[in-house]
């Protein structure tokens, strides 16, 4: 790996990416024996989509190399797969080849093999910080996140701490409300006992809040690339070793997770750091918009210099158009050649 130093009084900062393949026929055929005889689009956290992969993962790491180049070095964690990303760094940046480590599910799961195989996105998240010889400040990455400007360490950390990137909102009440409502309708009026909301973004991150003691209000993060200080997580784990273990028992995401980036965020807060920072986002969802929608947003990122970050959601679901639509500009910004030369 790259011991390149990456930032001032030579702390380094590394990148994870938590990636699948949903395609894989080894992995669907591990995940049916897990689903109990449902179908894929029946259970609330195996859908489809959720291991759907295009090119994303190219644009992601790409874009790291191009704009960020003093992450020291990037992880991409998977289950026994591999998304074939030697040549791409070869031809562009050949410099950045021992750069690039595919950590398998096995390293961070290693005393919690039980727990094994996940198809969870939320119990993969909270065991990142367990990648053996990972830096003491880390950027954690969906696939779906890219780079589209020059950043620079202090856009992440500052005074070797993290920036975090979100607001405050108040506490989802009516949202608890209603879900414990559909639980109580499911479990004794309709007989499905084993029924549970879909975990969504904002109430696993209330989740996260709330364990550490909030009540009324939670730091919201977006869909940015995640700053995340390893000792912090590692001296709160330490302590609470049975939350984590109680959260990746989960094979398939649940209501009931905690999320591992607000846990982080909440505890920075906690420990009096108050770097609290715009997203400097553009958040892409263009399935089911308009025929400008893609179009209008790329001008927006292109006129707008504060944004350094966007994320492209749901684009599996879109049409081949509006996805090479993306891709193309993603080739344009990082100056490479499109997958099909």
């Amino acid at each position: 790996m790259n011991s390149n130093a990456s930032i001032e009084n030579n702390h380094p900062i590394d990148a994870v990416i938590a990636w699948v393949d949903g395609s894989d026929q080894r992995l669907a055929e591990k995940k049916k024996s897990y689903l109990k005889g449902k179908e894929d689009s029946k259970h609330p956290g195996a859908h489809p989509t959720r291991f759907a992969s295009l090119d994303e993962i190219r644009y992601c790491v790409l874009s790291i190399f191009r704009f960020a180049p003093f992450v020291r070095n990037l992880f991409i964690i998977t289950d026994n797969q591999d998304p074939n990303l030697y040549e791409d760094i070869k031809t562009y940046f050949p410099e950045r080849l021992n750069s690039l480590r595919i950590v398998d599910h096995t390293e961070i799961f290693e005393g919690f093999e039980d727990h094994l195989p996940t198809f969870n996105s939320i119990s993969i998240g909270n065991m990142i910080w367990r990648i053996k010889g990972i830096s003491e400040n880390f950027v954690y990455f969906n696939d779906d996140t890219f780079l589209i400007r020059k950043t620079e360490p202090e856009d992440w950390f500052k005074d070797n701490r993290p920036l975090l990137r979100g607001k405050w909102v108040a506490a989802p009440v009516l949202r608890i409300l209603w879900n414990t409502a559909k639980k109580a309708v499911n479990k004794y009026l309709l007989n499905h006992a084993d029924f549970q909301p879909r975990a969504s973004f904002h109430m696993g991150q209330w989740h996260s809040a709330s364990l550490l003691g909030f009540k009324f209000r939670y730091f919201a993060n977006s869909h940015t690339p995640h700053t995340v200080e390893l000792k912090t997580i590692e001296e709160f784990y330490g302590r609470n070793m049975q939350l984590l273990v109680k959260n990746i028992t989960y094979r398939f995401r649940n209501y009931c997770q905690h999320t591992f980036i607000s846990l982080s965020n909440h505890l920075q807060l906690l420990h009096g750091n108050r770097q609290i920072i715009k997203p400097e986002l553009s958040y892409m969802q263009p399935y089911k918009r308009s025929v400008n929608y893609i179009d209008e947003k790329i001008k927006v990122c292109e006129n707008d210099q504060r944004i350094k970050f966007v994320c492209v959601q749901s684009l599996e679901m879109c049409g081949k158009e509006s996805q090479e639509k993306v891709f193309r500009w993603m080739d344009q910004i990082l100056d490479i050649q499109p997958v099909s030369q």
